[in-house]
């Protein structure tokens, strides 16, 4: 709901109580916008839910609101329609002040928190040997955008990055390279992150059919765990080694992040452990320490349980998600911690926070959230892979991207007859192709899978990153046309006469409303089609058929739409930095 919509919500609840008695103080006017523009911009539904309990009809309830509703600063007088919808109207005038109000305000007339926390996005968490690949993309951009988009409203955000760099796959590796290729584990960067990868492969094969093998990885693995000095020089390597790796890739999606791997918390789960015992939740089961959890059955039907310790001593994921979760609440002071991983992770964070919840570390005012995507799919619409079948490095596909990005802009420019330098050039297609994954993949409702698709991202029709991208440019086009510099414009009024002018000004107004919206159910796509949205309007203004003259405009229209293009331009920019997308001043 943005700021105008408040004011006319409180404004009728003071009508309804006014009209109907402090009985009704409360009552939800049921405030929304109108399903078409001829009718107004808001539209009350209050008098067709009181019908029955003041058994009068809705119109007759409407009128007895309407003669007590005073809103003569913000609207029209009001109207009633139909069986008794109370149909509001924003005035001129007032948008006109609406606008100019924010016109000198850096954050558009958003406001920030009123009470900021400190937040925790857990998000990416890519493990260590082995490469990013396509199911990393959707939590790294999505993570990224919600983290954004919660600094800007002023919490303190913890980026958080929970690597998998601990357990059982670092014995295998280390006991593999011991014998194939020791120097790896005692020089950096002996490997390249594709040898690490394919060392990996060969040590899981080797793991899972060679019984002598995997005992002495297991033996690498308690070495690991009680400090052996050799073993944990070469575990420090290989994990430096992806790090390297990944922070390319971090750089390119323009991404920050606070790295707190799985070995963080190893030192802590004993005591998570002991914590579950002194509760007496913990029941011992075929040896292992587990919690029976509620809700959860086996596939013959007996209740499941959760293993927070197997029969030989070792702890797994869940044993270090508790770790972490009561590391974030009791030592970060966390209020609300949000997890971006998949889907297919939902039953083990139902698991784990139900054992977090019972043994009593979760406080009242703290907040957990599980933020679940879909699958990124092929064009056959299966998982998607390379032609030979592999999952798709995330690195490949994002070159892949600035490589298309940069053949379609050599063609336009050809086509354009236009000289660009090759510096230009470059720019352009890797901020159009990394936008252009980042922007189809966040326009999704992120609960949905999607088909991943370079032609449709990198279209300069539709709902693309390079729309919004154009868009942009086009208005700054406008300044170097006009030889205007749109920040000495200074406050000058704006003056709203044309339907497209109204329109946009409207639209413009919803920023504050889009904004808190993500903040609370964090679905970014919402703020994509808010953009789109935007776009088009603007090139509905702007359209030299049914839109209005800019720069050959007379004063002081001249002037007003040239601030409106500024404001166009200033929320497009902030929305797409939320989204973790640069602009381009040319294009």
């Amino acid at each position: 709901m943005n700021a105008t919509q408040e004011k006319l919500k409180v404004q009728l609840e003071q009508a309804i109580v006014a009209a109907f008695g402090a009985d009704f103080g409360g009552v939800d006017p049921i405030l929304v916008s109108a399903s078409n523009p001829k009718f107004g911009d808001y539209q009350a539904n209050v008098a067709l839910s009181l019908s029955k309990k003041l058994a009068k009809q809705p119109r007759a309830i409407a009128g007895a609101i309407v003669e007590k509703l005073d809103v003569s600063e913000i609207c029209e007088p009001p109207e009633i329609a139909g069986p008794g919808f109370i149909n509001l109207k924003l005035k001129t005038a007032y948008l006109e002040a609406q606008l100019n109000e924010i016109q000198a305000d850096p954050r558009l007339g958003v406001p920030a928190a009123k009470t900021p926390k400190r937040e925790i996005v857990d998000f990416s968490s890519p493990n260590i040997a082995k490469e990013m690949h396509v199911g990393h993309l959707r939590s790294t951009i999505i993570g990224d955008s919600i983290a954004r988009i919660l600094e800007f409203q002023g919490h303190d955000v913890l980026r958080l990055n929970h690597v998998g760099d601990w357990g059982t796959q670092f014995g295998m590796l280390i006991a593999y390279l011991r014998e194939v290729y020791p120097d790896a584990l005692t020089t950096a960067n002996a490997l390249d992150i594709g040898d690490l990868v394919s060392f990996y492969r060969k040590a899981k094969q080797r793991f899972d059919t060679d019984a002598a093998f995997q005992e002495t990885a297991r033996q690498e693995v308690v070495r690991l765990q009680a400090g052996a000095e050799d073993t944990l020089h070469a575990w420090k390597l290989l994990c430096e080694q992806s790090r390297q790796e990944f922070q390319i890739i971090y750089e390119l999606l323009d991404i920050n992040l606070t790295e707190r791997g799985e070995s963080f918390y190893n030192p802590l789960l004993s005591g998570v452990v002991e914590d579950l015992e002194k509760s007496g939740l913990l029941v011992e089961n075929q040896g292992a320490k587990c919690v029976f959890l509620e809700g959860f059955t086996n596939r013959e039907g007996e209740p499941l349980p959760l293993i927070v310790q197997k029969s030989d001593g070792g702890y797994n994921y869940a044993t270090t998600d508790l770790a972490s979760l009561r590391y974030r609440i009791q030592q970060d002071q966390a209020k609300r911690i949000i997890y971006v991983t998949d889907a297919g992770q939902g039953n083990h964070f139902a698991q784990f926070l139900q054992v977090a919840r019972k043994v009593g570390w979760i406080p009242d005012d703290v907040e957990l959230v599980h933020v679940p995507f879909g699958l990124v799919l092929g064009e056959d619409g299966k998982k998607f892979k390379t032609r030979s079948g592999d999952t798709v490095r995330l690195r490949d596909l994002l070159d892949e991207a600035i490589a298309r990005a940069h053949a379609d802009l050599k063609t336009r420019l050809q086509e354009e007859e236009r000289q660009e330098t090759e510096e230009f050039i470059n720019e352009v297609a890797r901020v159009v192709g990394i936008s252009a994954v980042k922007y189809a993949d966040l326009s999704q409702n992120r609960t949905s899978s999607y088909i991943f698709s370079y032609d449709k991202m990198l279209d300069f029709k539709g709902n693309t990153a390079p729309y919004m991208l154009y868009a942009y440019a086009r208005i700054q086009g406008i300044s170097r046309k006009g030889d205007i510099n749109f920040k000495e414009l200074g406050n000058n009024a704006v003056l709203l006469e044309h339907e497209t002018e109204l329109a946009l000004a409207k639209y413009l107004l919803q920023l504050d409303e889009v904004i808190s919206s993500v903040e609370q159910d964090l679905l970014p796509n919402r703020l994509c089609e808010y953009l789109y949205e935007l776009s088009k309007k603007f090139n509905q203004f702007y359209d030299r058929n049914q839109g209005v003259q800019v720069l050959e405009a007379e004063e002081p229209q001249r002037t007003s739409r040239l601030v409106l293009c500024d404001l166009t331009a200033r929320t497009l920019k902030l929305g797409l930095s939320l989204l973790g997308i640069q602009v381009l001043e040319r294009m």
